[in-house]
């Protein structure tokens, strides 16, 4: 019998098998550093599939490469060859120590750093082996440098990743013990002046009067500069960072007081700025070697990594390269010039990094012309990343209008976010719908490829196929248990017709119970969770973040801020989730019928049925130029909640556990209606057809309001959205958006506050959350259970009258 592999194919890849590794590693370095940076900026599975993959494959290359070498080592036809082999080696343990852009695929990553650490250990055992099998060598001075490298690399990484192992961060948080004051001693010096009959007495003094306490960090009287804005980000990002391992505020401290009081001074553009940057910090801690290299340390350490370098490639061209194979000499050009190149892209993003800059110098009240040309400078390399708000045309909704709104639509390479607010709706997916953006702001890239498809004629197509896997997936159980029970109950008949057919056909009856009874592709799909992974992605949209939206919601936190400090119990404020604003709006009897859907529902139930009112009124009334900004606000944060809650529910797990159940028993209500019927059955389907569908929902579930179900009967979402939907209609119709969009404003922020910590901080290597924002901003307002509000911690103080 022949061979599986040919011996041609076996010689070829014992001929090249270390070459391609070696390049194949080299490769895998050039993606991470030059993409990796970008991670943060964008929310696309495939990119993030990129990085993943490089991540994963850059380790296995250098690891499986440096065991090739070291098993070819002693049985290496050329002796000669093994100098460069070894030279390569240390190459290899150079790119185990990866990029500075990226140190961790996730933040679970940083908490296995002991295992990172034994891989180290057993890397450089091996490497060490191999050089020494090595010698006598010609390339030993190359050789030893290109060691020293790779150590110094490694060791970045393995300190990178303890530093933010989350143990490691919260005890690098915590400061000296404060053992406090003697008190005996006090009491003690007390009795003894009253004995001498001193006019003596003791006061209490509050936290926040003892110590020498920073200044105020008072706004400067013009807008922000972009150097000012990374400043303060930097400053308050060392005060508030403790935030992400759950460390406890003081409310009463001077720095809580302080960021209150600069928050309060801000414009929402400006407060937007410093929030970004803040949440850049936080990324570059816990996802690169920032931390480590933004030290005189990590500088010099960095410096002798490429000094290295530089020498060894200065002494292998010098050195005598006739013995060795031609190829292999330019190999070791190739990673030398392209371990020089990398390195060197990496010090120019750590020059232009926001750390550099923010460590760089302090924020300062005044000018005193000190340092202006580096200001200047500085101001001129940060405008590049500074917000950049394009007007949109929003007429196209309201007829008469000539509105415009401000999307934030910066050029990718400097964005430090995705930028993006992601919707995912209900009644959309049901239909087969994704969710349409309300501002589409395409770039040139996404037209040009729009029109190519459009002028194709296949655009249609397309989107037909992509909703067609949705329901593919959806309903192929359904579809396999009708063929089943169809084929089940012909055999039977023709059992009772024809005994000869019915035999001929047991067999086939025995296999189709087997394929339907056990549906492979179905069970496939739905055991590695393909169906759903694919539905999300098809029925999940973006939008951009409008400029009057965020101010919007930036006033409402304010205005929140302001009334917990005024309130005796603060999180009577922050803990609610429609009810503040519904206590003093109307009427008593719509205030109890409005309240029922917010504080006598689970916080999942109550995003669902409000989700579901908003679309039904959204879709069946008209905008007007009073309600149109309160009417979108309302539509992209209803749609946002249900994309955090059925897309992301890492981010509300710790507020809402959603009941798959309740989601699905919804869809199904919407697809009973006979317009949604009809709907379904076309193959052109529009969203101008999602009016008549949500008019037949509102009105044949809103004339059954007044029914009354048994006790143990199940609660009916769709109809309870109905019912609320109505309630509101009540209501006119500026008076109703503005209702509608200070209530999911209130569900943002109790999701931001109960969210984890931990789960904001995953979400910035993908692109990054909408609400992460609303969670920071909160804490800047001291909202939240970690700002504790007790006045247990004060001091005496023994006063002594002269």
């Amino acid at each position: 019998m022949g061979e599986a592999i040919p011996k041609e194919v076996k010689d070829i890849w014992d001929r090249w098998n270390i070459r391609s590794l070696v390049i194949l590693s080299l490769a895998l370095q050039t993606i991470l550093v030059l993409l990796s940076p970008n991670r943060k900026r964008t929310h696309r599975r495939f990119f993030r599939l990129l990085i993943w993959s490089a991540y994963l494959l850059a380790n296995w290359a250098a690891e499986y490469a440096v065991g090739q070498i070291s098993d070819n080592q002693g049985s290496e036809p050329q002796p000669k060859n093994t100098d460069l082999l070894a030279f390569w080696a240390t190459f290899l343990l150079l790119h185990l120590g990866g990029p500075d852009t990226i140190t961790a695929l996730a933040i679970e990553d940083n908490d296995l750093w002991l295992r990172s650490l034994f891989a180290l250990v057993c890397q450089a055992m091996v490497t060490f082996y191999v050089f020494m099998l090595s010698i006598p060598n010609n390339l030993l001075v190359p050789t030893s440098l290109m060691l020293v490298a790779g150590v110094i690399k490694y060791v970045e990484r393995i300190k990178a990743l303890r530093g933010a192992s989350l143990e490691t961060f919260k005890d690098s948080m915590l400061g000296d013990p404060d053992p406090g004051p003697d008190y005996a001693r006090l009491m003690e010096e007390y009795s003894v002046r009253k004995m001498l009959r001193e006019p003596t007495q003791i006061i209490r003094i509050e936290e926040a009067e003892r110590g020498q306490r920073p200044k105020a960090l008072v706004r400067p009287p013009n807008e922000l500069t972009d150097l000012e804005a990374v400043q303060y980000a930097y400053k308050y990002f060392n005060i508030f960072k403790g935030l992400v391992v759950d460390l406890m505020f003081s409310s009463q401290s001077e720095q809580l007081n302080n960021s209150k009081e600069f928050f309060n001074s801000l414009r929402p553009n400006e407060a937007l700025r410093v929030l970004e940057v803040e949440l850049s910090f936080i990324y570059g801690t816990f996802y690169t070697k920032v931390n480590i290299l933004h030290t005189w340390i990590g500088i010099s350490f960095r410096f002798m990594a490429l000094a290295s370098l530089v020498s060894s490639l200065c002494i292998f061209a010098m050195a005598k390269k006739s013995d060795y194979n031609k190829f292999d000499v330019d190999l070791t050009y190739v990673l030398l010039i392209g371990g020089i190149g990398l390195d060197l892209v990496a010090i120019f993003i750590f020059c232009v990094s926001d750390w550099t800059f923010a460590r760089f110098k302090k924020p300062k009240e005044d000018d005193n012309g000190k340092g202006r040309l580096v200001r200047v400078v500085f101001n001129w390399i940060l405008s590049f990343r500074e917000l950049k708000w394009e007007s949109y045309d929003c007429s196209h909704r309201v007829k008469g209008s000539k509105s415009k709104c401000e999307v934030l639509d910066r050029k990718f390479v400097f964005r430090r976010w995705s930028e993006y607010i992601y919707s995912y709706n209900l009644i959309g997916y049901s239909m087969g719908l994704k969710s349409s953006r309300i501002h589409n702001t395409d770039g040139y890239i996404h037209r040009f490829f729009d029109a190519f498809i459009q002028s194709l004629c296949i655009d249609s197509a397309i989107s037909c196929t992509m909703r067609g896997i949705g329901f593919c997936f959806r309903s192929m159980k359904h579809e396999t248990d009708r063929a089943r029970s169809w084929l089940n109950e012909l055999i039977f008949q023709s059992s009772t017709d024809n005994r000869k057919l019915y035999y001929a056909l047991y067999p086939l009856k025995l296999f189709l119970r087997f394929w339907f009874g056990i549906p492979v592709i179905y069970y496939v799909l739905d055991f590695f969770g393909i169906s759903d992974q694919l539905n999300r992605v098809i029925y999940t949209s973006s939008d951009r973040i409008t400029k009057q939206m965020w101010e919007f919601i930036f006033e409402e936190v304010r205005r929140r801020s302001k009334a917990a400090d005024r309130a005796e119990n603060a999180s009577d404020i922050y803990s609610t989730r429609g009810e503040w604003v519904l206590h003093d709006t109307f009427n008593e009897a719509l205030r109890v019928k409005l309240l029922r859907y917010v504080t006598q529902a689970d916080y999942d139930q109550s995003i669902l049925m409000w989700h579901i009112a908003t679309e039904l009124l959204y879709q069946t009334e008209e905008a007007t130029e009073k309600n149109q900004c309160n009417r979108e606000f309302s539509k992209i944060l209803s749609d946002y909640m249900m994309y955090l809650l059925f897309v992301q529910p890492a981010l509300m797990s710790t507020v809402a556990g959603i009941d798959k159940t309740s989601f699905m028993e919804a869809i199904a209500e919407v697809k009973k209606s006979g317009e949604a019927k009809m709907f379904l059955k076309r193959k052109n389907r529009e969203d101008k057809d999602l009016e008549k569908v949500c008019d037949e929902i509102l009105s044949s579930l809103g004339a059954s309001r007044e029914r009354r179900g048994r006790r143990h009967q199940r609660r009916n979402v769709l109809a309870d959205a109905s019912r609320l939907a109505n309630a509101l209609k009540q209501l006119s119709g500026e008076t109703k958006w503005d209702i509608m969009s200070k209530v999911w404003v209130e569900m943002l922020c109790y999701g931001a506050t109960y969210c984890d910590p931990k789960q904001h901080v995953a979400q910035l290597c993908k692109g990054g959350e909408f609400i992460s924002f609303v969670w920071l901003l909160m804490a800047h307002f001291g909202l939240g259970d970690q700002f504790q509000t007790t006045e247990e911690n004060a001091r005496a103080r023994l006063i002594v009258a002269k």
